[in-house]
């Protein structure tokens, strides 16, 4: 048991009860709703999201190819890891054994390191499509765009394996979880940090903000050699996938901020950090997996009305069978323009 769940014992003082593992009932409550609900949403969004590009035709593209990707990456969570978390919180400690804690914990990292190295894949097609409009069509062809993908998600695995030879997949009882252990190794623990975090970070800030420098002379009519591809619904689409890449850092910050103070000196840093911090910093990192879903929707037109549709085929049946058929033969009478984007 670390020192630091000396935070709870503490609580005693005031008359609070207290679970097996020394804290207040409250605490694991609060912790357990907001792993329930992350994991609701998580599955329930990101299956929206995937069903959506491949059902409305305006959402399939190079560019969502990547958002598909990151959808899967966020599942991969809610469906192992976060239920055997969720076992370990009812059950006030982990007794699955190791295989399923070393499972547990190699699936948590390639959702996260999965997440962010496709965060990055669509800062560049992001990137690319703005801002080198010309080789954009050529470069991101469908036959390259899967390779793309495919890469991504090779070097995921490849990030994630030396884990297992640094033994850093551990349960760490603060988090009721599998996963990587900051005082395994000073040096690991910074590698891992700016591999899988401060460089695709880097990068992606580089492709946002380049973006961004060209919006502005777009809106400024700065006269410039580059000729963008830059339409309301390409900007709308940028805006989505920004936000998407803030929240990310804004919930991940915290915990690797954390493991680079511990990478100091693991054995004198880790006791320094309060335990409700970390708590705290691990959990909002686990529900950002739900929020990409939420995010599409408010901001991109076309997946909000393809969650609509998807949930009224659902919940009415008949009804979403009258207005598909009302819309086919609307659209028989009417041929759509063949320039729809995917935020149009």
């Amino acid at each position: 048991m670390p020192e630091n769940v000396s935070f709870f014992r503490n609580r005693t003082e005031l008359g609070q009860p207290l679970g097996a593992d020394g804290r207040p009932v409250w605490a694991v409550a609060v912790l357990a709703s907001v792993l329930i609900f992350t994991t609701v949403v998580d599955v329930l969004g990101n299956l929206l999201v995937i069903i959506s590009v491949f059902r409305n035709r305006k959402l399939r593209n190079a560019g969502n190819v990547f958002v598909v990707s990151l959808a899967f990456a966020d599942l991969v969570v809610a469906f192992y890891p976060y239920p055997l978390v969720l076992y370990a919180i009812f059950h006030d400690g982990w007794a699955l054994g190791d295989t399923q804690c070393k499972v547990s914990g190699f699936l948590m990292g390639l959702s996260v390191i999965g997440s962010i190295f496709n965060i990055t894949g669509i800062a560049i097609n992001r990137y690319c499509y703005i801002c080198h409009s010309l080789a954009y069509d050529k470069l991101y062809s469908y036959r390259n765009t899967l390779l793309f993908v495919g890469l991504i998600w090779v070097l995921t695995v490849i990030a994630i394996v030396p884990n297992f030879f640094v033994g850093s997949l551990r349960y760490d009882p603060r988090v009721y979880s599998c996963t990587f252990a900051q005082t395994a190794s000073s040096s690991y623990t910074v590698a891992v940090v700016v591999i899988h975090f401060l460089v695709p970070i880097a990068v992606v800030t580089f492709c946002y903000l380049r973006i961004w420098i060209l919006v502005i002379q777009v809106r400024r009519k700065v006269k410039s050699e580059v000729r963008p591809r830059l339409k309301p619904s390409d900007l709308r689409n940028f805006i989505t996938m920004f936000v998407v890449f803030v929240l990310f850092a804004i919930c991940w910050a915290p915990l690797n901020l954390i493991g680079l103070a511990v990478a100091i000196n693991p054995p004198v840093m880790a006791s320094r950090i309060p335990e409700w911090l970390f708590v705290v910093s691990y959990f909002m990192a686990y529900f950002n997996s739900c929020l990409n879903a939420i995010i599409y929707g408010l901001l991109n037109r076309n997946f909000r009305k393809e969650y609509k549709r998807i949930v009224t085929s659902v919940l009415a049946p008949r009804l979403f069978h009258t207005e598909t058929s009302r819309g086919v033969t609307e659209g028989l009478k009417s041929k759509p323009s063949p320039g729809l984007n995917n935020n149009e």
